[in-house]
Protein backbone atom coordinates (compact mmCIF):
# COMPACT_ATOMS: atom_id res chain seq x y z
CA UNK A 1 0.00 0.00 0.00
CA UNK A 2 1.10 3.32 -1.21
CA UNK A 3 0.72 6.45 0.97
CA UNK A 4 1.65 9.15 -1.02
CA UNK A 5 2.72 12.70 0.87
CA UNK A 6 5.04 14.33 -1.78
CA UNK A 7 2.65 16.65 -3.00
CA UNK A 8 4.66 19.68 -3.51
CA UNK A 9 7.04 18.23 -5.45
CA UNK A 10 4.05 16.80 -7.65
CA UNK A 11 0.28 15.91 -6.65
CA UNK A 12 -0.71 12.28 -7.33
CA UNK A 13 -2.69 10.52 -8.03
CA UNK A 14 -4.85 13.14 -10.33
CA UNK A 15 -8.37 13.40 -10.85
CA UNK A 16 -9.43 10.40 -13.23
CA UNK A 17 -10.79 13.48 -15.71
CA UNK A 18 -7.50 14.57 -16.28
CA UNK A 19 -5.41 11.28 -17.39
CA UNK A 20 -8.91 10.59 -19.82
CA UNK A 21 -8.43 14.60 -21.06
CA UNK A 22 -4.48 13.37 -21.83
CA UNK A 23 -5.68 10.46 -22.82
CA UNK A 24 -8.03 11.63 -25.19
CA UNK A 25 -6.04 14.35 -26.84
CA UNK A 26 -3.28 11.75 -27.75
CA UNK A 27 -5.77 9.15 -29.00
CA UNK A 28 -8.31 11.72 -30.96
CA UNK A 29 -6.84 14.77 -31.89
CA UNK A 30 -2.74 14.50 -32.26
CA UNK A 31 -2.14 17.56 -34.31
CA UNK A 32 0.27 20.26 -33.81
CA UNK A 33 -2.18 23.67 -32.85
CA UNK A 34 -2.58 26.10 -34.57
CA UNK A 35 0.23 25.25 -37.91
CA UNK A 36 -2.31 24.02 -39.65
CA UNK A 37 -6.20 24.50 -41.10
CA UNK A 38 -7.39 20.88 -40.81
CA UNK A 39 -9.62 20.17 -38.07
CA UNK A 40 -7.46 18.41 -36.13
CA UNK A 41 -4.77 21.04 -35.86
CA UNK A 42 -7.97 22.94 -34.67
CA UNK A 43 -8.87 20.98 -32.47
CA UNK A 44 -5.59 20.54 -30.66
CA UNK A 45 -6.01 24.64 -30.96
CA UNK A 46 -8.93 24.85 -29.12
CA UNK A 47 -7.58 22.63 -26.11
CA UNK A 48 -4.44 24.74 -25.67
CA UNK A 49 -7.29 27.70 -25.53
CA UNK A 50 -9.43 25.63 -22.85
CA UNK A 51 -6.42 25.56 -20.19
CA UNK A 52 -5.96 29.08 -20.90
CA UNK A 53 -9.68 29.75 -20.55
CA UNK A 54 -9.92 27.76 -17.06
CA UNK A 55 -7.24 29.12 -15.83
CA UNK A 56 -8.14 33.16 -16.64
CA UNK A 57 -11.38 31.74 -14.77
CA UNK A 58 -9.59 30.05 -11.57
CA UNK A 59 -7.40 33.38 -11.18
CA UNK A 60 -10.55 36.14 -12.39
CA UNK A 61 -8.67 37.38 -14.91
CA UNK A 62 -10.34 39.21 -17.59
CA UNK A 63 -7.95 38.69 -20.74
CA UNK A 64 -7.14 35.49 -21.01
CA UNK A 65 -4.25 36.35 -23.51
CA UNK A 66 -2.78 37.51 -20.41
CA UNK A 67 -1.91 33.83 -19.33
CA UNK A 68 0.83 32.52 -21.13
CA UNK A 69 1.50 28.44 -21.05
CA UNK A 70 4.65 27.57 -20.33
CA UNK A 71 6.55 23.97 -19.22
CA UNK A 72 6.87 24.85 -15.51
CA UNK A 73 6.87 27.43 -12.82
CA UNK A 74 11.01 27.17 -13.28
CA UNK A 75 10.29 28.19 -17.22
CA UNK A 76 7.56 30.94 -16.01
CA UNK A 77 10.02 32.26 -13.71
CA UNK A 78 12.78 32.36 -15.94
CA UNK A 79 10.30 33.99 -18.44
CA UNK A 80 9.72 37.00 -16.36
CA UNK A 81 13.09 37.51 -14.96
CA UNK A 82 14.94 37.42 -17.92
CA UNK A 83 11.58 39.32 -19.82
CA UNK A 84 11.46 42.51 -17.29
CA UNK A 85 14.86 42.87 -16.18
CA UNK A 86 17.35 45.84 -17.29
CA UNK A 87 21.04 46.13 -16.76
CA UNK A 88 21.96 47.77 -13.76
CA UNK A 89 18.59 46.99 -12.03
CA UNK A 90 18.26 46.21 -8.78
CA UNK A 91 16.40 43.24 -7.47
CA UNK A 92 14.66 42.25 -3.91
CA UNK A 93 14.04 38.80 -3.33
CA UNK A 94 13.84 36.40 0.04
CA UNK A 95 15.86 33.90 1.90
CA UNK A 96 12.96 31.43 1.73
CA UNK A 97 13.25 31.50 -2.45
CA UNK A 98 13.59 28.12 -4.38
CA UNK A 99 15.80 27.78 -6.62
CA UNK A 100 14.14 28.48 -9.53
CA UNK A 101 14.09 32.32 -8.45
CA UNK A 102 17.63 32.14 -6.71
CA UNK A 103 19.67 30.40 -9.30
CA UNK A 104 18.39 32.60 -12.18
CA UNK A 105 18.55 35.50 -10.56
CA UNK A 106 22.52 34.96 -8.57
CA UNK A 107 23.85 34.28 -12.27
CA UNK A 108 22.44 37.17 -13.50
CA UNK A 109 23.89 39.45 -10.51
CA UNK A 110 27.19 37.51 -10.79
CA UNK A 111 27.61 38.48 -14.92
CA UNK A 112 26.76 41.91 -13.41
CA UNK A 113 23.49 42.67 -14.95
CA UNK A 114 21.37 43.71 -11.59
CA UNK A 115 22.81 44.38 -8.19
CA UNK A 116 20.29 41.76 -5.45
CA UNK A 117 18.99 41.96 -2.03
CA UNK A 118 18.02 39.06 -0.09
CA UNK A 119 16.07 40.45 2.68
CA UNK A 120 15.65 37.74 5.97
CA UNK A 121 12.55 36.08 7.29
CA UNK A 122 11.58 35.14 10.42
CA UNK A 123 12.00 31.57 12.18
CA UNK A 124 8.80 30.49 11.06
CA UNK A 125 9.78 31.29 7.30
CA UNK A 126 7.57 34.50 7.25
CA UNK A 127 8.71 37.64 4.97
CA UNK A 128 7.22 40.93 6.33
CA UNK A 129 6.05 44.14 4.26
CA UNK A 130 8.80 45.83 6.42
CA UNK A 131 11.74 43.59 5.44
CA UNK A 132 11.03 44.24 1.70
CA UNK A 133 9.97 47.63 1.75
CA UNK A 134 13.44 48.37 3.78
CA UNK A 135 15.28 46.69 0.99
CA UNK A 136 14.51 48.85 -1.21
CA UNK A 137 16.60 51.15 -3.37
CA UNK A 138 16.00 54.00 -6.13
CA UNK A 139 17.21 51.61 -8.95
CA UNK A 140 14.50 48.89 -7.51
CA UNK A 141 12.76 47.56 -10.35
CA UNK A 142 11.64 44.20 -9.71
CA UNK A 143 10.46 42.43 -5.68
CA UNK A 144 10.21 38.58 -5.84
CA UNK A 145 8.26 36.95 -3.63
CA UNK A 146 7.45 33.19 -3.11
CA UNK A 147 3.83 33.18 -1.82
CA UNK A 148 4.19 30.29 0.43
CA UNK A 149 7.49 28.67 1.15
CA UNK A 150 7.90 24.98 -0.22
CA UNK A 151 9.70 24.56 3.11
CA UNK A 152 7.21 25.22 5.76
CA UNK A 153 4.09 25.78 4.14
CA UNK A 154 4.72 30.16 5.26
CA UNK A 155 2.23 32.16 3.31
CA UNK A 156 3.60 35.55 2.85
CA UNK A 157 1.36 38.88 2.68
CA UNK A 158 1.46 39.16 -0.82
CA UNK A 159 -1.49 41.42 -0.86
CA UNK A 160 -0.28 43.86 1.46
CA UNK A 161 3.18 43.85 -0.34
CA UNK A 162 2.10 43.79 -4.03
CA UNK A 163 -0.01 47.24 -2.66
CA UNK A 164 3.06 48.76 -0.82
CA UNK A 165 5.12 48.08 -3.98
CA UNK A 166 2.67 49.43 -6.65
CA UNK A 167 2.64 52.57 -4.67
CA UNK A 168 6.52 52.75 -4.82
CA UNK A 169 6.33 51.97 -8.74
CA UNK A 170 7.95 48.59 -8.09
CA UNK A 171 7.33 45.84 -10.38
CA UNK A 172 6.09 42.57 -8.09
CA UNK A 173 6.79 39.14 -9.26
CA UNK A 174 5.28 36.18 -7.08
CA UNK A 175 6.20 32.61 -7.48
CA UNK A 176 2.82 31.02 -6.33
CA UNK A 177 4.34 27.04 -7.84
CA UNK A 178 2.65 25.94 -4.09
CA UNK A 179 -0.30 27.73 -3.78
CA UNK A 180 -2.17 27.77 -7.09
CA UNK A 181 -5.06 25.26 -6.51
CA UNK A 182 -4.52 25.69 -2.91
CA UNK A 183 -5.12 29.51 -1.64
CA UNK A 184 -7.69 31.33 -3.56
CA UNK A 185 -5.81 34.14 -5.82
CA UNK A 186 -7.93 36.60 -6.91
CA UNK A 187 -5.51 38.85 -9.78
CA UNK A 188 -8.36 40.97 -10.23
CA UNK A 189 -7.76 42.46 -7.08
CA UNK A 190 -4.35 41.51 -5.75
CA UNK A 191 -1.40 44.06 -7.12
CA UNK A 192 0.28 41.55 -8.74
CA UNK A 193 2.25 42.18 -12.02
CA UNK A 194 4.27 38.86 -12.43
CA UNK A 195 2.62 35.03 -11.10
CA UNK A 196 4.46 32.13 -12.05
CA UNK A 197 3.06 28.70 -11.75
CA UNK A 198 3.12 25.10 -11.79
CA UNK A 199 0.61 22.80 -13.33
CA UNK A 200 1.42 19.56 -11.85
CA UNK A 201 1.25 20.45 -8.27
CA UNK A 202 -2.31 22.01 -6.48
CA UNK A 203 -3.48 22.11 -10.21
CA UNK A 204 -3.46 18.85 -11.09
CA UNK A 205 -2.43 18.70 -14.38
CA UNK A 206 0.42 16.57 -15.74
CA UNK A 207 4.04 18.09 -15.72
CA UNK A 208 5.67 19.79 -18.09
CA UNK A 209 2.95 22.66 -17.78
CA UNK A 210 2.91 26.09 -15.97
CA UNK A 211 2.39 29.35 -16.80
CA UNK A 212 2.80 32.61 -16.33
CA UNK A 213 0.32 35.89 -15.81
CA UNK A 214 1.59 39.08 -16.73
CA UNK A 215 -0.63 42.27 -16.00
CA UNK A 216 -1.91 44.35 -19.00
CA UNK A 217 0.51 47.15 -19.12
CA UNK A 218 3.55 45.16 -18.33
CA UNK A 219 5.54 44.27 -21.34
CA UNK A 220 8.39 41.50 -21.37
CA UNK A 221 11.43 40.80 -23.95
CA UNK A 222 10.58 37.62 -25.52
CA UNK A 223 12.95 34.96 -23.96
CA UNK A 224 11.78 32.23 -26.44
CA UNK A 225 11.30 32.82 -29.86
CA UNK A 226 10.58 31.11 -32.80
CA UNK A 227 7.83 29.86 -34.92
CA UNK A 228 3.91 30.61 -32.94
CA UNK A 229 1.74 29.34 -36.34
CA UNK A 230 0.36 33.18 -36.44
CA UNK A 231 1.86 36.43 -38.27
CA UNK A 232 4.40 33.88 -39.99
CA UNK A 233 5.50 36.62 -42.62
CA UNK A 234 6.92 38.28 -39.97
CA UNK A 235 10.96 37.90 -39.09
CA UNK A 236 10.59 39.05 -35.74
CA UNK A 237 8.54 37.68 -32.15
CA UNK A 238 4.77 38.88 -33.01
CA UNK A 239 4.21 41.83 -30.14
CA UNK A 240 0.79 40.45 -29.68
CA UNK A 241 -0.15 38.57 -26.39
CA UNK A 242 0.35 35.34 -25.71
CA UNK A 243 2.13 34.76 -28.99
CA UNK A 244 4.73 36.89 -28.01
CA UNK A 245 6.18 35.10 -25.06
CA UNK A 246 4.89 31.47 -26.64
CA UNK A 247 7.28 29.47 -29.28
CA UNK A 248 7.61 26.66 -30.60
CA UNK A 249 4.90 22.82 -30.46
CA UNK A 250 3.41 23.55 -26.78
CA UNK A 251 2.39 20.39 -24.43
CA UNK A 252 -1.38 20.34 -25.91
CA UNK A 253 -1.97 17.28 -24.30
CA UNK A 254 -0.29 18.30 -20.90
CA UNK A 255 -2.63 21.39 -21.31
CA UNK A 256 -5.73 19.39 -21.93
CA UNK A 257 -5.30 17.30 -18.77
CA UNK A 258 -4.31 20.74 -17.16
CA UNK A 259 -7.45 22.13 -18.37
CA UNK A 260 -9.18 19.08 -16.91
CA UNK A 261 -7.60 19.55 -13.78
CA UNK A 262 -8.43 23.25 -13.35
CA UNK A 263 -12.21 22.72 -13.96
CA UNK A 264 -12.11 19.74 -11.18
CA UNK A 265 -10.52 22.30 -8.99
CA UNK A 266 -13.32 24.96 -9.93
CA UNK A 267 -16.13 22.68 -9.47
CA UNK A 268 -14.87 21.21 -5.76
CA UNK A 269 -14.28 24.60 -4.89
CA UNK A 270 -10.86 26.27 -3.90
CA UNK A 271 -12.05 27.21 -0.90
CA UNK A 272 -13.30 23.83 0.46
CA UNK A 273 -9.56 22.39 -0.93
CA UNK A 274 -8.20 24.95 1.30
CA UNK A 275 -10.74 24.17 4.34
CA UNK A 276 -9.70 20.66 4.09
CA UNK A 277 -6.55 20.79 3.82
CA UNK A 278 -5.66 23.84 6.81
CA UNK A 279 -7.56 20.93 9.18
CA UNK A 280 -5.07 18.01 7.82
CA UNK A 281 -1.89 19.84 8.12
CA UNK A 282 -3.62 20.71 11.88
CA UNK A 283 -4.03 17.73 12.87
CA UNK A 284 -0.67 16.68 11.33
CA UNK A 285 1.25 19.16 13.45
CA UNK A 286 -0.60 17.92 16.49
CA UNK A 287 0.46 14.22 15.86
CA UNK A 288 3.83 14.70 15.39
CA UNK A 289 4.31 17.68 17.97
CA UNK A 290 3.30 14.69 20.47
CA UNK A 291 6.20 11.99 19.43
CA UNK A 292 8.97 12.45 21.65
CA UNK A 293 11.98 13.35 19.97
CA UNK A 294 10.72 15.12 17.28
CA UNK A 295 10.97 18.66 16.25
CA UNK A 296 8.23 20.27 13.72
CA UNK A 297 9.25 23.58 11.88
CA UNK A 298 7.47 26.71 10.90
CA UNK A 299 4.10 27.80 12.05
CA UNK A 300 2.21 26.58 14.96
CA UNK A 301 -1.28 27.48 13.06
CA UNK A 302 -2.55 26.44 10.21
CA UNK A 303 -4.38 29.59 9.63
CA UNK A 304 -1.00 31.33 7.51
CA UNK A 305 0.24 27.79 5.99
CA UNK A 306 -0.19 25.05 2.91
CA UNK A 307 0.08 21.94 3.77
CA UNK A 308 3.49 21.01 3.97
CA UNK A 309 4.80 20.02 7.10
CA UNK A 310 8.46 19.87 7.57
CA UNK A 311 10.19 17.83 11.00
CA UNK A 312 13.38 15.62 12.34
CA UNK A 313 13.83 12.75 14.62
CA UNK A 314 16.35 13.84 16.90
CA UNK A 315 19.63 11.76 15.93
CA UNK A 316 18.35 10.05 13.03
CA UNK A 317 19.24 11.75 9.46
CA UNK A 318 16.20 12.88 7.50
CA UNK A 319 17.40 10.38 4.66
CA UNK A 320 17.70 7.88 6.63
CA UNK A 321 13.52 8.46 8.30
CA UNK A 322 12.77 9.15 4.22
CA UNK A 323 14.14 5.74 3.78
CA UNK A 324 11.99 4.36 6.25
CA UNK A 325 9.00 5.24 5.91
CA UNK A 326 9.24 4.54 2.12
CA UNK A 327 10.73 0.63 2.48
CA UNK A 328 9.18 -0.25 5.47
CA UNK A 329 5.88 1.72 5.61
CA UNK A 330 5.03 2.77 1.84
CA UNK A 331 4.93 5.88 3.12
CA UNK A 332 6.72 8.46 0.47
CA UNK A 333 8.24 12.18 1.30
CA UNK A 334 11.15 14.29 0.81
CA UNK A 335 14.39 14.56 2.61
CA UNK A 336 17.16 17.19 2.66
CA UNK A 337 17.46 20.14 1.27
CA UNK A 338 14.31 20.91 -0.90
CA UNK A 339 16.08 23.41 -3.77
CA UNK A 340 15.72 26.06 -1.34
CA UNK A 341 18.83 26.01 1.02
CA UNK A 342 18.16 29.87 1.86
CA UNK A 343 14.92 28.61 3.76
CA UNK A 344 16.74 25.60 5.28
CA UNK A 345 19.23 28.51 6.74
CA UNK A 346 16.64 30.72 8.02
CA UNK A 347 14.76 27.64 10.29
CA UNK A 348 18.24 26.07 11.56
CA UNK A 349 18.52 23.25 9.16
CA UNK A 350 21.15 23.54 7.02
CA UNK A 351 22.83 21.90 6.02
CA UNK A 352 21.15 18.21 6.74
CA UNK A 353 17.68 19.70 5.75
CA UNK A 354 14.55 18.12 7.22
CA UNK A 355 11.53 15.50 6.43
CA UNK A 356 9.16 17.21 4.28
CA UNK A 357 5.62 15.99 4.09
CA UNK A 358 3.28 17.44 1.89
CA UNK A 359 -0.65 17.14 1.67
CA UNK A 360 -2.32 16.58 -1.14
CA UNK A 361 -6.52 17.02 -2.27
CA UNK A 362 -6.64 13.46 -2.11
CA UNK A 363 -5.02 12.88 1.54
CA UNK A 364 -6.97 10.87 4.12
CA UNK A 365 -7.01 11.07 8.01
CA UNK A 366 -5.90 7.91 7.79
CA UNK A 367 -3.06 8.71 5.79
CA UNK A 368 -2.52 11.00 8.19
CA UNK A 369 -2.30 8.14 11.43
CA UNK A 370 -0.36 5.48 9.23
CA UNK A 371 1.83 8.66 9.08
CA UNK A 372 2.39 9.18 12.81
CA UNK A 373 2.50 5.63 13.88
CA UNK A 374 5.55 5.39 11.67
CA UNK A 375 7.13 8.24 12.44
CA UNK A 376 6.87 6.78 16.07
CA UNK A 377 8.23 3.78 15.47
CA UNK A 378 11.01 4.85 13.90
CA UNK A 379 11.55 7.70 16.83
CA UNK A 380 11.91 4.91 19.42
CA UNK A 381 14.52 3.17 17.53
CA UNK A 382 18.43 2.53 19.05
Amino acid sequence: MITYLDNAATSWPKPEVVYKAVQDCMRMVGANPGRSGHRLSLEAGRLIESARTALACLFHVEDASRIVLAFNATDAINMALKGILKPGDHVVTSAMEHNSVMRPLCSLARAGKLHLTVVGADMAGLVTPDRILSALRKNTRLVVLTHASNVVGTVNPIGDIGAALRQEGVYFLVDAAQTVGVLPIDLSSLKVDLLAFSGHKGLLGPQGTGGLYVRPGVHLDAWREGGTGSHSEVLFQPESMPEHLEAGTPNTPGFAGLAAGVRYLLEAGVDTVRNRERELRQVLCSYLSQIPGVSVFGPSSSDHAIGVVSFNIDGIDPSDVAYCLDTEYGIMVRPGLHCAPGAHRTIGTFPRGTVRISLGIFTTMDDLKRTRDAVAEISRRP
